[in-house]
């Protein structure tokens, strides 16, 4: 058993760390336009829009973490709503960053992943977000939110360990391009709401409140970090 594991742990560690060919161009072309097909419907975007919520809520958890707060649930809705609740200082920097962190961060992980299939590194993308989804789970206090991410943790988990590696790449690259897609559309759709009256407590309200600027100011944040990402994100993916 000793030298079984031996063999096994160097080989799941080069495949870690290897690099991967690229897939044609017509590969990333045709994932682009899927996610396309399921972020500009509206139909088919009211249940997409759960997995940018994932990585939305997901974004509030880990900064909350790294800036020293204490995480004590994330709930997910079926209406894509969600709730990341954490406790320490209500104001400072740490509750800035949290609060910062929701709408950056799908596109902030579609440039992340981006720039790991631009270098090659496509089974290092696939297994950090099996990684990511299996630690959320942990943290979901709702029995809908738990069924979404063990479904999306699942899919990312099959493809890891048993598709191809075509299967694995166009899988890959769709995912990307959805989060980098996915990640401009939501603050397009708080600026409609706030434009109409709602939303009062929404991100950029909740960062006016700790900041003392403007909720303007910090849409024009989330829409700045979410369309340089696609651009950054999409030039990389396209090897240009």
């Amino acid at each position: 058993m000793d030298s079984l594991a031996a063999l096994a742990l160097p080989d799941l560690w080069d495949r870690l760390t290897g690099t991967q060919p690229d897939p044609d161009l017509w590969v990333v072309l045709a994932t682009l336009v899927a996610a396309l097909a399921v972020v500009v419907p509206h139909n088919l975007w009211r249940i997409s829009r759960n997995a940018i919520t994932i990585a939305h809520e997901g974004g509030h958890g880990l900064v909350a973490l790294l800036t020293g707060r204490r995480l004590t649930g994330i709930r997910l809705h079926s209406d894509t709503s969600g709730l990341t609740v954490s406790r320490g200082k209500p104001h400072g920097i740490g509750m800035i960053l949290t609060a910062a962190a929701g709408y950056t961060a799908p596109p902030l992980l579609g440039l992340g992943g981006a720039a790991l299939l631009g270098a090659g590194r496509l089974t290092l993308l696939l297994w950090a977000a099996t990684a990511l989804l299996i630690v959320m789970l942990v943290m979901i206090r709702n029995a809908y939110g738990v069924l979404t991410v063990f479904l999306t943790g699942g899919a990312f988990l099959l493809v890891s360990w048993l598709a191809g590696p075509q299967v694995q790449a166009a899988f890959a690259y769709a995912v990307v391009w959805f989060l980098l897609l996915g990640g401009v559309r939501p603050a397009f759709e708080l600026q409609a709401k706030r434009f109409r009256g709602g939303a009062g407590d929404s991100d950029a309200d909740q960062l006016a409140r700790l900041t003392h600027l403007p909720a303007a100011v910090w849409l024009f944040l989330f829409h700045t970090v979410s369309l340089c990402s696609l651009i950054g994100g999409g030039r990389w993916l396209l090897h240009m």
